[in-house]
């Protein structure tokens, strides 16, 4: 099945066909974070027609109602708090067909303690009600991410990380992370049901689609040149020089998806960790003309000694974005929700460190993306759902 991944942009969007014959394999899939960055791609591509392991009846569960730009998709919607094990046991004790659960979201604290311990009572009260009521299920794909090598916010700069690129056989570092609280919850729950599977899918930064994604880069970079162009501003670059020259990499939200996928699908992908990215490398100072280009607004160079936050630029723009919102009748949006000041912030202050995609290669996964093409897809399909002009 390697040529269904090895797709570039557009790859998996094609045309979903209701009136095709199907196959006689049916999987259920339920993606626990639906209206996230990838849960938003995930829903997207397992109603395909074409998607290995189909044809899939899809759940997707978020904590909110369901968003207009996620209605598209022939899904399930089911709207859960995972938090509250009440609320799980209410909804999700009844889906007894689930045969894979993708796993694909998270909660911030303002601790990594604190992180530990809500995403880890998140992903418990998931699983302490799927795998006792779908006795079917077959596969549990979780998602982390890269800071299980550079450690949690808190800590980045202020302990020794590893040395880039990282590959899956790197141990873990001496620090909390409630990527390694997931890890150790995810084992010793699929270790209570026989045959049950496991893949965690670790992507950098991801380039993709999602209005309630706490770590939306594209989306937070649309609404920052957006209000550049409405103000006749310059797009100055908030970052540090590191960023602006250095080599960067991403991870494309469809690839990301389709890496869930095949792992849950594919025997030789059980019981494994892979990272996830899209196998090129590029540099900020070339995206920004590609960022410039695509809002046209006046490409800012980086200025030596004269470097920007967004958390600063941004802090008094939300009338401003309430006027864009109404004069270019997009989708009512807060500031606050489409504009991630703080993560964007984050990225552009430091390095990128790399990874190497060879264990997934090694495997049989050999899709991959170009990173600028990726892009300017994503930074399209914002503008599509009406949330930047």
């Amino acid at each position: 099945m390697s040529w269904w991944w090895a797709g570039a942009i557009g790859a998996a969007k094609k045309k979903f066909e209701e009136d095709e014959a199907p196959l006689k394999h049916q999987s259920v899939a339920l993606i626990i974070g639906v209206t996230g960055i990838v849960g938003n791609s995930l829903a997207e591509i397992l109603p395909l027609s074409d998607t290995p392991g189909g044809p899939w009846k899809v759940y997707g569960v978020a904590r909110r109602p369901r968003p207009a730009w996620n209605e598209d998709h022939p899904i399930n919607y089911i709207s859960c708090d995972v938090s509250d094990p009440d609320d799980v046991k209410a909804k999700l004790s009844t889906l007894t067909d689930v045969t894979h659960l993708f796993y694909v979201t998270w909660a911030n604290r303002s601790t990594e303690a604190e992180n530990c311990e809500v995403n880890g009572k998140m992903l418990k009260n998931v699983l302490d009600v799927v795998i006792p009521n779908s006795p079917g299920l077959k596969h549990i794909s979780l998602q982390t991410g890269r800071k299980h090598y550079i450690g949690p916010f808190e800590l980045i700069g202020k302990i020794e990380s590893h040395d880039p690129p990282y590959s899956e056989d790197l141990p873990r570092l001496n620090c909390v992370n409630f990527y390694y609280t997931l890890e150790d919850i995810l084992f010793a729950e699929v270790e209570k049901k026989e045959d049950l599977t496991w893949s965690v899918h670790r992507p950098g930064n991801i380039f993709g689609f999602s209005p309630f994604s706490m770590m939306n880069l594209v989306g937070t970079l649309c609404a920052y040149a957006a209000i550049c162009k409405h103000e006749g501003a310059v797009l100055r670059f908030p970052g540090s020089k590191a960023a602006w020259d250095g080599y960067s990499d991403c991870s494309d939200a469809d690839l990301i998806a389709e890496h869930h996928i095949w792992a849950a699908v594919d025997p030789y992908a059980k019981n494994e960790v892979f990272n996830v990215s899209n196998g090129d490398v590029f540099k900020w100072k070339h995206f920004w003309k590609v960022l410039a280009e695509q809002f046209g607004v006046e490409y800012g160079e980086f200025e030596e000694g004269q470097q920007v936050t967004l958390q600063e630029l941004m802090k008094d723009k939300g009338a401003v974005w309430d006027d864009i919102v109404r004069e270019n009748g997009l989708t009512p949006t807060r500031l606050e929700d489409v504009g991630n000041w703080w993560f964007a912030d984050f990225i552009f202050g430091y390095p990128c460190p790399l990874d190497t995609m060879n264990k997934s290669k090694e495997h049989g996964f050999l899709g991959f993306r170009n990173s600028k093409n990726s892009f300017m897809s994503w930074i399209d399909k914002v503008k599509a759902y009406k949330i930047v002009p």
